[in-house]
């Protein structure tokens, strides 16, 4: 029997009674599992005493996961404070295994957190208050919403003709969900945009660096993912590119990260 492909999953930092504890919520890890069909190893978020290149030599896929956490402003340039709460280890570690990804060609696929970390990566910056009252279309559900609630917070996407998403998964337009306080502001060196939300917001980027397939969602795939036909289907296509296959790639320029 063949194995399965093996995906590093990236944990973050959390305080646990009085400790720090290394948490991934459990639909990280359950939705590339069955809908990629690939075994799943963790992280840890601590780069002082992780090897990203040794780690990403045994994987054959990453997948940078959500977090309540938000990537520190020192990492694209803005001189501001920037809005927490902030994991310096997450920071690290992840752009990190992106890099080392990258240079040995093989799969990142990342999810709200990560899809702003792989902006980062290739020299994108971030933007904040995608939520603020007023907008053309708020990004995140009201404050207070239960957890229900806040993931049926949705809106459509379009996506872009001849790319990834569009082309592996043969269709032009997505309903997702949408629980983001921030996005991408300037679009990292490289990246292709791979989907739109109605008011312009980027909501999902691809590259092929190094021959390395990269995509990023920022809505949640792995919310209920066993119930949704199109997060299954975004997972499966996922499987597709760790066992290999270029989809949606006709015409893309290399990429490289910033």
């Amino acid at each position: 029997m063949t194995a399965r492909p093996l995906i590093g999953i990236t944990a973050s930092n959390r305080p646990f009674e009085g400790e720090t504890a290394q948490v991934v919520i459990d639909r990280y890890l359950e939705a590339p599992a069955r809908h990629a069909d690939a075994d799943a190893l963790l992280i840890p978020a601590r780069p002082d005493i992780v090897d990203a290149r040794a780690i990403a030599a045994r994987l054959d896929g990453l997948v940078l996961t959500g977090s309540v956490t938000n990537v520190a402003p020192e990492h694209y340039g803005d001189p501001g404070p920037g809005v927490g709460p902030f994991d310096p280890g997450r920071d690290a570690m992840a752009l990190a295994m992106i890099d080392a990804m990258i240079a040995l060609g093989k799969p990142v696929f990342g999810i709200c957190r990560g899809f702003q970390e792989i902006n980062v990566a290739f020299g994108g910056t971030l933007a904040r208050d995608l939520s603020a009252p007023g907008r053309l279309l708020p990004h995140h559900a009201p404050e207070g919403a239960s957890l229900d609630a806040m993931f049926a917070h949705a809106h459509d996407v379009t996506l872009t003709p001849g790319g990834m998403l569009a082309t592996g998964l043969g269709r032009d337009r997505l309903r997702v969900n949408s629980v983001h306080f921030q996005g991408i502001g300037a679009l990292g060196s490289g990246l292709a945009v791979e989907a739109e939300a109605p008011d312009g917001v980027i909501e999902a980027v691809s590259a092929q660096p190094n021959g390395a397939p990269v995509v990023a969602v920022q809505w949640h795939p792995e919310w209920q993912s066993d119930a949704d036909a199109q997060s299954r289907q975004l997972f499966r296509l996922f499987g597709r590119m760790l066992r290999g296959e270029r989809i949606g790639t006709a015409g893309r320029k290399e990429a490289s990260v910033g």
